[in-house]
């Protein structure tokens, strides 16, 4: 059985996150989304050529491959502050930058079958931790980077920063490879 997880109010996330939620549908299908955005970034990654997943569309831009470790990156950051708040830890979480982490990502040492690998098995284990948490874990709320969330806000959270980088793929990178 696929778990209804209701979208969070707008209090229950900061003002940035509201560029990934506006992507989201907001019918309390989180599980089924995480589930369909993966089936849809594999097919497109699938059909890209190795000059395409390291192609930049501008000089100091991410490759295609760099993005996608970078959308890993953060579901696994966002998992861990989501497992936190759920737990009512009440410790503030640091932030990250995601520049120095794509700095020492080695990212271009991976094969795009490695990079899928990690990003299926998080994928997975992303919905089963949301598909075991409960509706008062899901509500709790706690502080990462200064900014106040609740767990079930950073579900969204992923769901909707994972669609916005494969928009971005789409838009710019693979529109731009083809000219």
């Amino acid at each position: 059985m696929i778990k209804h997880i209701e979208f969070p109010s707008q209090n229950e996330y900061p003002v940035y996150a509201e560029m990934y939620m506006q992507l989201v549908k907001k019918d309390g299908s989180l599980i089924k989304q995480l589930k369909s955005s993966l089936e849809k970034t594999k097919t497109l990654i699938s059909s890209l050529s190795n000059e395409e997943l390291d192609y930049r569309y501008e000089k100091n831009k991410w490759s295609i491959k760099e993005i996608l470790v970078h959308i890993i990156d953060d579901e696994r950051i966002y998992g861990y502050r989501a497992l936190s708040f759920a737990r009512n830890d009440k410790t503030n979480l640091p932030g990250f930058e995601q520049e120095d982490y794509n700095l020492n990502s080695d990212t271009s040492e991976r094969t795009i079958e490695n990079i899928m690998e990690e990003y299926e098995a998080l994928r997975f284990s992303t919905i089963a931790l949301f598909n075991g948490l409960s509706e008062k874990s899901l509500a709790y709320m706690g502080i990462a980077n200064g900014n106040q969330a609740s767990a079930r806000a950073l579900g969204y959270h992923i769901l909707g920063h994972d669609l916005h980088h494969i928009k971005i793929i789409e838009d710019l990178y693979l529109k731009g490879f083809k000219k």
